[in-house]
């Protein structure tokens, strides 16, 4: 049968399933890629919105709150069946055998982000996870290299080296998702990287309140309006968009109180709609003028990709450096991060490292992430 518990998974395969569901909070991502050559090959690929009562607990589980301890277990166990529904859909769609795959990579929904503090918290069930397909579970890559002393995030620029790195070209792997994190791919020296600042979850989030809508579509609400200077300079007043890589945030910094924070009261939704786009728009290209001064090719992935406002404002302050989505380097955007934790679970079980230290300022390489076998 296709999908479904198995007799265990071939150890010589080089298929692997990745889910990412990140800090966009719309639903998960699936691709099951052969990695048996130089650049991964997508054989299907499938997402699983989160319907709005999932959206509201994990969004509620980035703060403190009653019986929390209890609720993120719960909430881990309805993701894990969330996990597995989209594994079946992608071996479905491929005709593939559950047994035919070596591994998925997991990353779990990130809940608390506290490199600071020496943790970081994914809630996924991988165990409960590789129950319900039968197939081994690498997840909790982050824990490792925050052990290590690192961030733990972003993880990706491993795998942008490996994909998008040119020789002839310095090029920057851009990933909006709900947080923006760059990756500069130079074509001499260390490849480095870390999170800008907000990418789509205060868009979002100001959105759904005023829209009712999960996203502002293409960034159309945004375009019509003004930009308000005075909000946009307190809000690159925020002491992250000025502190030295390596670096990285999360929703435990952009959130609903940092925004509320930042408003007086009485201003234009739609003008701060606007500004929220901005505020993305310049912390992204003040990133890459300061510490990716020579990048000629900006190469975007995740969701941000198709809001064509954003698009067309980075482009113009990332000019005269090229702006193009990453479907014209071989990967939908929208399925470049579960790629690459596909690509992190066949690191893992080689013996590989995963991080990179330049990136995340881990004490070195590390093999990351923990394995349920069947």
């Amino acid at each position: 049968m296709t999908g479904g518990p198995s007799v265990g998974p071939d150890m010589t395969s080089a298929l692997y399933v990745g889910l990412m569901s990140g800090t966009s909070l719309d639903g998960v991502d699936a691709v099951l890629a052969d990695l048996s050559g130089a650049r991964p090959v997508l054989l299907a690929n499938a997402h699983f919105p989160f319907d709005a009562r999932l959206q509201r607990e994990l969004l509620a589980l980035n703060a403190s709150g009653a019986n929390e301890i209890e609720r993120a277990a719960l909430a881990g166990n309805e993701l894990a069946q969330r996990y597995a529904d989209a594994v079946a859909a992608v071996l479905e769609k491929s005709n593939t055998r559950s047994s035919a795959v070596r591994a998925i990579g997991c990353h779990g929904q990130t809940v608390r982000h506290r490199p600071e503090r020496g943790y970081t918290t994914q809630v996924g069930n991988a165990a409960r996870l590789a129950e319900l397909t039968g197939i081994r579970v690498v997840a909790d890559f982050r824990s490792r290299d925050v052990a290590a002393g690192g961030q733990g995030a972003p993880l990706a620029p491993a795998f942008h080296a490996a994909v998008f790195a040119l020789a002839a070209e310095d090029r920057v792997a851009l990933n909006l998702g709900g947080i923006a994190n760059l990756s500069f791919l130079p074509r001499q020296g260390n490849v480095t990287g870390f999170d800008s600042g907000p990418g789509n979850c205060l868009l979002d989030l100001w959105a759904a309140r005023h829209l009712g809508r999960p996203h502002d579509e293409g960034g159309a609400w945004a375009a019509a309006g003004a930009v308000i200077p005075a909000l946009l300079e307190r809000m690159q007043r925020e002491p992250y968009f000025a502190s030295p890589p390596p670096k990285s945030t999360g929703r435990d910094l952009f959130n609903s109180d940092w925004l509320q924070g930042m408003l007086t009261g009485g201003e234009d939704a739609q003008a701060v709609q606007a500004t929220l786009l901005e505020l993305t728009c310049r912390s992204v290209a003040d990133a890459v003028s300061r510490h990716c001064r020579d990048a000629q090719r900006i190469i975007v992935c995740g969701g941000g990709a198709k809001n064509m406002a954003l698009m067309r404002r980075l482009a113009k302050l990332l000019a005269p450096a090229a702006l193009e989505a990453s479907d014209r380097h071989g990967i939908d955007p929208q399925l470049v991060e579960a790629t690459a934790f596909a690509w992190l679970a066949q690191r893992a079980l080689e013996g590989l490292p995963g991080n990179l230290p330049s990136v995340t300022g881990a004490r070195g390489p590390r093999v990351l992430g923990a394995v349920y076998s069947n």
